[in-house]
């Protein structure tokens, strides 16, 4: 499904390298794992790409529904990590028009997702993170700051709009921090990236 979907540009191309590259969970989302849930629960997380956080979700004991739309991608991950936990749908933000409207998961996750879109489609596109979140749940996010690789379509987002249409769809923002890359040549290049996390209320 990727051709024509926006924000997609350049990740077909870049698949084998995504796939073979060796970033943890934990180091990636050390930021957050505070936050995520140790009972097992449904997690729906937006943008798997090559599938490891999918992979680790479902191996802390998680229903995961991953959202990819990025065949080279998508398909490799299912092959590389066949879970039964783990239900893999080829969608997009903004509209999620796949996602069952009666769906509702303790934990949503789109880091490294949202600064694709443009304000038209971040608009759009909020309500379908905060709707499937269940009341007391979470939404984290990751927003990244600063060049933008070759070949990709990313847009410089705020915090401060971010928090103002969550809290718009009834999310309260529960954490705000910035952190540097933990690629070496990301940070040499002055990259950061924007964690933020909401509960709905």
């Amino acid at each position: 499904m990727s051709a024509g979907v926006n924000g997609t540009e350049g990740y077909a191309e870049a698949a084998p390298l995504l796939l073979r590259r060796p970033l943890s969970f934990a180091d990636v989302h050390k930021p957050v794992l505070q936050l995520l849930p140790t009972a097992s629960c449904r997690v729906l997380e937006i943008g798997s790409g090559p599938g490891r956080n999918a992979a680790q979700l479902a191996a802390m004991g998680h229903e995961v529904v991953a959202i990819e739309p990025t065949d080279e991608l998508r398909m490799a991950a299912m092959a590389m990590y066949p879970s039964p936990s783990i239900k893999w749908v080829d969608d997009a933000l903004p509209d999620l028009t796949s996602l069952p409207q009666a769906y509702a998961f303790d934990l949503v996750m789109a880091t490294a997702v949202w600064m694709h879109l443009d304000l038209s489609e971040r608009r759009r596109a909020m309500p379908r993170l905060a709707g499937p979140t269940k009341r007391g749940g979470r939404l984290i996010m990751s927003l990244r700051h600063g060049p933008v690789p070759a070949g990709r379509r990313m847009f410089e987002v705020s915090a401060g709009e971010t928090i103002a249409l969550a809290s718009g769809h009834g999310m309260s923002p529960i954490l705000n921090l910035v952190t540097a890359s933990v690629q070496e040549g990301n940070r040499r290049a002055g990259v950061t990236w924007r964690w933020l996390a909401f509960a709905k209320d």
